[in-house]
C-alpha cells in the first residue's frame, strides 16, 4: 500500500487544480453582492471534504455567513483536534492596481496569485488534503479529527459567539490547530503564541445645527474639528503613551524567558524602516520594536473628517467632525473595559460648545495567549524541525484572530497557529498570492502533525477552564 506521503506526490497536479477552482468563487463576505458566493464556496467547500473521506460534514446556518463543519471520530482514546480555517476573502478594491483579474488565478514563478489564495483558501485546503492522503492509504487518521471553517472571518466573525456557544459539545475538542496564519519567512518557521486583542469607537462631535459661514460666525462657537482634534491630542501623550486613565492597569508584565525568547528573533531596524519607508520609528518608550508591535496596547486613529474636503476653497464652519479609533489590546485587558475606559476619558475632556456621542463597535475580539511550552506548540515545533532543519521561533502577531479567544472562553481549548502563509504576500492588497512550495510543504506538515499528535498527552493543565 502507498504511503500518504507517496499519494501527496502522484496527485499535486489534481490537488493544484482544485486550488485554482476554489479560488476562482469570488466569495468576498462583507459585501451583500457576493453573499451567494460565499455560500457557494461554502458548498465546495463540503464537498471536498466528503470527498476526502470526512464525514458528518454539513453546511450550518449561522443567521449570517455559513459554516462548514465534518469530522472523523474512530481514534479510540486518541486526542481530538479540531482544524479552523475560513474560506471568505477581502474586497479586492483598488482593482486597477491588480495585475490580473483577482478571481482569475494566474500561476508564475512558481506562485499561484488570486484573491484569498494566502489568506486563507490556499491554506485552508491543505489539511483537507492531508487528511485525504492518509484516508486513502492507512484508511485510518493518527487522531479524532474535526473541521471547521468559516466564512465569516473577514468581517470579524460576528455570528460565531453565539453559534460556538450553541454548539459546544459538536466542536468540543483538545485541541485546536488553525490553517489561517503563517510562518517567519520561506526557510524559517514560527509558532505564534500571542496575538493582540481588538475593540473600535466611532466619536462624532457636533456644534451647530447645520454649516455655518465662517466669517460671519468664526470665533463665536467652537468648531467641531478643532474640538476633535483636542479630544484626540488628549489620549497620548508626545511620547507616544496612551494617556486614557486605567488604560495599562491590567496589561501583564512580560517574564524573562518571554522577553528572552522576542530577543532572540533577528531583527534589522534599517530593513524594518525601508519596508515601510519611514525614516524614523516611534511609539511608547521603553521597549523594543517587536514588543511595541505584539505585546504592548495601543489606541490608534484610523480615520478622520469632517468639513469641506473638495477642490478649491470654501469658507465654512462644520457643524460635525468625526473620528474612528481602534485599540490592540494584549493579556489581560478586556474590550469591554477599554471601550469605558475610553468613553470616560472622551466625557471628562470634552470641550465646550459641542456635544460628543460615543459609538462602540459591537465587533471585539479578545487577546489571545498560549503558553509556549503547551504540548500542541512541542508537537508543531517537532514538525517545523523536521521540515525546515531549524528550531521555530516563539513570535507573536500583532493583528488579531478573533476566534482563538473565543475557542478558548467556549470550548476551554488552546489554538496552535498552523499555517504557512508569509508576511510579503499581499493579503488583503492587490497581486496577493501563494507560494506553491508552501501548498506542498503544508500538506506535509499537517501529515506529520496529525502522526505527532496522536503520542501527546493532554492533561487538565493543558485546557482553560470555561466561563
Amino acid at each position: 500500500m502507498a504511503s500518504w506521503k507517496s499519494y501527496l506526490e502522484e496527485n499535486q497536479d489534481r490537488f493544484l487544480e482544485e486550488l485554482l477552482a476554489f479560488l476562482r468563487i469570488p466569495s468576498v463576505s462583507s459585501l451583500m453582492e457576493h453573499r451567494a458566493d460565499v455560500q457557494q464556496a461554502a458548498d465546495w467547500v463540503a464537498a471536498r471534504m466528503q470527498a476526502a473521506g470526512i464525514e458528518n460534514v454539513e453546511v450550518l446556518p449561522t443567521g449570517g455567513h455559513p459554516v462548514v463543519y465534518g469530522d472523523w471520530l474512530h481514534a479510540g482514546d486518541k486526542p481530538t483536534i479540531l482544524i479552523y480555517g475560513h474560506f471568505d476573502t477581502q474586497p479586492v478594491d483598488p482593482l486597477d492596481l491588480w495585475s490580473q483579474p483577482p478571481f482569475e488565478p494566474t500561476i508564475k514563478d512558481d506562485r499561484v496569485f488570486a484573491r484569498g489564495a494566502s489568506d486563507d483558501k490556499g491554506n485552508m485546503l491543505v489539511p483537507i488534503l492531508a487528511v485525504e492522503a492518509m484516508l486513502n492509504t492507512t484508511e485510518r487518521l493518527p487522531v479524532n479529527v474535526k473541521c471547521f471553517f468559516e466564512g465569516q472571518e473577514e468581517i470579524g466573525s460576528p455570528q460565531l459567539p453565539e453559534f460556538i456557544s450553541a454548539n459546544r459539545d459538536r466542536l468540543a475538542c483538545d485541541l485546536i490547530f488553525s490553517a489561517d496564519g503563517g510562518q517567519w519567512d520561506e526557510d524559517q518557521p514560527a509558532l505564534m503564541i500571542g496575538l493582540r486583542g481588538l475593540c473600535n469607537l466611532q466619536i462624532d462631535v457636533k456644534a451647530a445645527k447645520s454649516d455655518t459661514h465662517s466669517g460671519t460666525f468664526g470665533g463665536t462657537i467652537m468648531n467641531p474639528i478643532h474640538a476633535l482634534v483636542q479630544l484626540l491630542e488628549s489620549m497620548h501623550t508626545r511620547d507616544g503613551k496612551v494617556a486614557v486613565d486605567g488604560f495599562y492597569d491590567t496589561v501583564r508584565a512580560l517574564s524573562e524567558t518571554e522577553k528572552a525568547q522576542i530577543t532572540q528573533i533577528p531583527y534589522d531596524e534599517s530593513a524594518y524602516k525601508a519596508e515601510l519607508g519611514v525614516e524614523q520609528l516611534f511609539g511608547e518608550p521603553g521597549y523594543s520594536t517587536y514588543e511595541r508591535a505584539w505585546v504592548r496596547p495601543t489606541l490608534e486613529v484610523n480615520g478622520i473628517w469632517g468639513g469641506f474636503q473638495g477642490e478649491g476653497v470654501k469658507t465654512v464652519l462644520p457643524s460635525t467632525a468625526h473620528a474612528k479609533i481602534s485599540c490592540r489590546l494584549v493579556p489581560d485587558q478586556e474590550p469591554a473595559t477599554i471601550l469605558k475606559l475610553i468613553s470616560s476619558h472622551i466625557s471628562r475632556h470634552r470641550p465646550p460648545g459641542v456635544k460628543v456621542t460615543v459609538e462602540p463597535n459591537p465587533s471585539t475580539a479578545a487577546p489571545y495567549l498560549i503558553p509556549f511550552d503547551h504540548p500542541g506548540n512541542q508537537a508543531a515545533e517537532d514538525v517545523h524541525q523536521a521540515l525546515y532543519g531549524k528550531q521555530a521561533y516563539y513570535a507573536r502577531m500583532g493583528g488579531s484572530i478573533p476566534v482563538c479567544g473565543l475557542f478558548l472562553k467556549e470550548l476551554g481549548a488552546y489554538t496552535v497557529n498552523f499555517a504557512f502563509g508569509l508576511k510579503d504576500e499581499n493579503i488583503h492588497g492587490p497581486d496577493e498570492f501563494w507560494r506553491l512550495k508552501s501548498f506542498k510543504r503544508g500538506q506535509q506538515a499537517y501529515g506529520m502533525l496529525l502522526e505527532k499528535l496522536s503520542d501527546i498527552k493532554l492533561s487538565t493543565t493543558n485546557h482553560q477552564s470555561i466561563r
